[in-house]
């Protein structure tokens, strides 16, 4: 009898192992519910004191100073008191606890211990956060969602587009009727030119004018030429287009300013003038000269457009997407100024830290870290900013060149006509005759 119950008991053991590894390859969020959650759960309760003992984040109520006869003596009080906690509650891929701060704490001792938490409790990573005075939020996450990101899901809106997922497992998002301007950076190979891809193929679809300017020649962007209403391939180029843009804002003006409102988003739909979306590839390529007097004439002008256009363009419909693998300072004090007014940043994995720091630098230190921490090996991962002001780690699809230009191709009946910058392209072919 007893071997067969052995056997049984066994049998059994196989079932549940070979079903619980089903499950959590094709459905892990329920095994993270049913077994990871409840084991990661204990490890939070188990360890609390002692990683909180071991980081200096417990604290004693007895003071630090006693008197020992005639003598005052001082030490480290004994029995020392670890901050409360709430229990761990369970969110799709991770869990967060709620820590009530002693007094005199700040949360810069938890982003210090931060590491401390992932070993002790066996998690991918612990982001800590302050949603209140007093209080720490910890989300940790099991595993690392960016590695094998799935298709999340969006609402379809003008002027937005599904990116890829965040590190939290939701969709990410590129709203331009939110956050009207872009900056993105990465170097070769980071998964920039795919991001780009991707976010052309989820515009080409909507009634909305895309415009790139691509100074090295249009090796990029011109494989998308089909769906772009211009395509400026040169320094010489992007001047014209973008002052032809530059005048096509002064029209809006004028159609806002009879209407009485504030932006196109006020007007009628019938009065309302298509959206651009100003593509630039490789900044830099505008910005720098050769120290000619005509080729510093031409990266002044590119300048102080690309600045107008980022100062008064969001009301209009006017919107920014400048991408490169180095954004820094010494491309000249335009480059810092036109930073300044792009809400959005991503920046993706870059050869020095002074672009992490000029993309990420005056909204977060912590996303500098992080941004820099990106490997070789994990293309298309990125420090990216929301709405909200807050960043992530997000990883885009991967969009191949055949599809992201088989899309474009597809939907260039939609590309809109923008006189103003025909007819700026066709004076310069004139001009080069």
């Amino acid at each position: 009898m007893r071997p067969v119950l052995l056997a049984f008991a066994l049998a059994a053991l196989a079932w549940v192992l070979v079903v619980g590894d089903l499950v959590r390859r094709h459905r892990p969020a329920w095994h993270w519910y049913l077994v990871g959650y409840p084991v990661a759960a204990f490890r939070v309760v188990v360890t609390w004191r002692k990683v909180a003992m071991l980081n200096d984040l417990a604290v004693s109520r007895r003071p630090s100073r006693g008197l020992l006869g005639d003598l005052m003596v001082k030490g480290d009080p004994l029995r020392p008191v670890a901050p409360r906690f709430s229990f761990p509650r369970a969110t799709r891929m991770g869990l967060t606890v709620i820590v009530r701060l002693h007094a005199g704490q700040t949360p810069a001792t938890y982003l210090k211990a931060a590491d401390a938490f992932v070993h002790a409790w066996k998690v991918h990573a612990v982001r800590v956060t302050s949603p209140e005075r007093g209080l720490v939020l910890l989300t940790a996450t099991a595993t690392d969602p960016l590695e094998r990101p799935g298709l999340a899901t969006a609402p379809a809106e003008l002027l937005s587009a599904l990116i890829g997922v965040m590190e939290s497992g939701g969709a990410w998002v590129m709203n331009l009727r939110l956050v009207p301007h872009w900056l993105i950076a990465g170097a070769t190979r980071s998964g920039k030119s795919t991001l780009l891809a991707r976010l052309i193929t989820q515009l080409a679809p909507q009634r909305v004018a895309l415009v790139g300017i691509d100074c090295k020649g249009g090796m990029e962007l011109g494989l998308f030429a089909g769906r772009l209403s211009a395509l400026a391939t040169c320094r010489r180029e992007a001047v014209a287009v973008l002052s032809a843009l530059m005048g096509d804002m002064q029209d809006r003006m004028s159609v806002c300013r009879s209407a009485g409102v504030r932006s196109i988003w006020e007007l009628p739909g019938k009065l309302r003038p298509v959206p651009v979306v100003v593509l630039v590839d490789e900044i830099a390529e505008l910005y720098l000269s050769d120290g000619t007097r005509e080729s510093k004439a031409e990266a002044e002008q590119c300048s102080t457009l690309l600045l107008r256009l980022a100062q008064l363009g969001a009301a209009l419909g006017l919107h920014l997407v400048v991408a490169g693998q180095r954004v820094g300072s010494d491309l000249g004090l335009g480059v810092t100024a036109l930073r300044a007014q792009l809400g959005g940043r991503i920046c993706h994995r870059v050869n020095d830290p002074g672009t992490a720091e000029m993309t990420l630098g005056d909204l977060n230190k912590d996303a500098v870290a992080v941004a820099q921490a990106i490997t070789a090996e994990e293309r298309g991962v990125a420090v990216c900013t929301g709405p909200d002001g807050g960043w992530s780690r997000a990883r885009s699809h991967l969009t191949a060149t055949d599809e992201a230009v088989a899309t474009a191709r597809k939907y260039s009946g939609m590309t809109p006509e923008l006189p103003a910058l025909d007819r700026a392209l066709a004076v310069l072919e004139g001009d080069g005759k």
